[in-house]
């Protein structure tokens, strides 16, 4: 375990600087130097009962009163004559646990950061307004004539409101005395990870059109894939296009050539870069993608050879792989089959209206809990936000 002794002599110099810069503990240079260490050995590798005891006025004889052989004569501790050095464990212990919090929230299995471009909003909802395209109303002008005045439409699409999640993780008395950092880390890292699993079906929800939240202009929410029918004026939904080889991604491309803008009536252009795959056809979207070259054996039992087309330029000359591939076993739970599969830029089409991102905040020391429960510290740790369809015209939807 990391020992914290060394570390408490650094901490009130850099105490006593920030009294006399006006500056906050967290903005310390030590503990961005813990943060660091964190970083670099691992929230686990720090001992929870040396860090009380570094930190907390006469941390070690109280920690040991409360073994039975001292006859467990402090039952309970003084929080508020400890001051600062309280003040300065309950801070570093927060950063510990926030750093397994964001570790666990950010695991890369989760696909919620990849569909959805994050947003930061101050709003409970919110309409975001926007000016329509103008359109090609480039016209030639003779010479001395004036230029004609370019229109514009206004039009704007309302976010849904927005939800808080989070949960409290205890630091108690029995953590502290049989250092029980890895049990206080766990509980941290499995809630968030259930509240990343919370935010993950939220978003997939809506990428995959599970929920429509889809609006324009004040209308009723408009299902996020369709053919092209009442108001759903456009077609991205692809039938019986089940994904098998290079041409059923073909199929799909094809539809983002019959999407127009809703004002101009000009194609919507798009890059489509990424494949939405449930895990059953994560090795066939692998194949697809990944192979060099195409072979196609004719009538006459010829064999032709070609290089893979989603293997090859993008357009504007990029050389990159064209299909990012993105799975787990949320897809095909959320969808209901395990055969539906999803292509375009889901970046640009999906926003996550987020007010704040996840984040820990250190409850007050010498509380009520303190001596009713034994809890010596509490992190409560949360985050806010809802994921909004903002332009699903830059997605297709294929189902076998």
């Amino acid at each position: 375990m990391f020992k914290a002794q060394k570390w408490a002599t650094a901490l009130k110099k850099a105490q006593r600087d920030d009294r006399r810069s006006g500056s906050s503990l967290k903005e310390s240079k030590f503990n961005k130097h813990l943060l660091g260490e964190i970083r670099t050995l691992g929230a686990t590798k720090f001992s929870i009962r040396d860090l009380f005891e570094s930190f907390v006025e006469d941390g070690r004889e109280i920690a040991n009163s409360w073994s039975p052989r001292s006859g467990g004569t402090k039952s309970g501790i003084n929080l508020q004559e400890a001051g600062v050095d309280t003040a300065a464990f309950s801070n570093i212990t927060g950063q510990i646990v926030y750093s397994e919090v964001l570790e666990a929230f950010n695991d890369p299995i989760f696909l919620a950061s990849q569909l959805a471009k994050t947003v930061p909003t101050q709003f409970n909802g919110e309409k975001i307004a926007g000016i329509g395209r103008l359109g090609d109303e480039a016209e030639a002008i003779g010479e001395g004539e004036a230029y004609p005045m370019a229109g514009v439409s206004e039009e704007w699409t309302e976010t849904p409101e927005t939800t808080k999640r989070g949960f409290i993780v205890p630091v108690t008395k029995e953590a502290v005395f049989f250092d029980r950092t890895g049990l206080v880390l766990n509980r941290a890292s499995e809630t968030a990870t259930w509240l990343a699993i919370n935010k993950e079906k939220r978003v997939l929800d809506v990428v995959l059109g599970v929920t429509s939240t889809y609006n324009r202009n004040g209308s009723a929410s408009i299902a996020t894939y369709g053919n092209d029918s009442g108001t759903h004026n456009w077609d991205n939904l692809a039938a019986s296009n089940a994904l098998q080889d290079w041409t059923d991604v073909e199929n799909a491309l094809l539809l983002f050539d019959g999407i127009t803008d809703p004002n101009t009536a000009e194609p919507v252009l798009i890059n489509p870069n990424t494949l939405i795959i449930p895990t059953a056809l994560s090795f066939t979207a692998q194949r697809i993608v990944g192979a060099t070259e195409i072979r196609e054996v004719t009538n006459s039992n010829t064999t032709s050879l070609s290089p893979n087309p989603l293997g090859g330029a993008r357009p504007g000359g990029s050389q990159a792989a064209q299909f990012n591939v993105l799975s787990n076993q949320y897809v095909s739970s959320r969808q209901g089959d395990s055969t539906t599969w999803h292509i375009g830029d889901p970046m640009s089409a999906f926003y996550y209206m987020e007010n704040w991102p996840i984040q820990t905040v250190e409850a007050p020391t010498n509380s009520e809990m303190e001596f009713s429960n034994d809890i010596i510290g509490r992190y409560k740790v949360s985050e806010r936000g809802a994921c909004h369809a903002f332009e699903p015209r830059k997605m297709v939807q294929c189902t076998a």
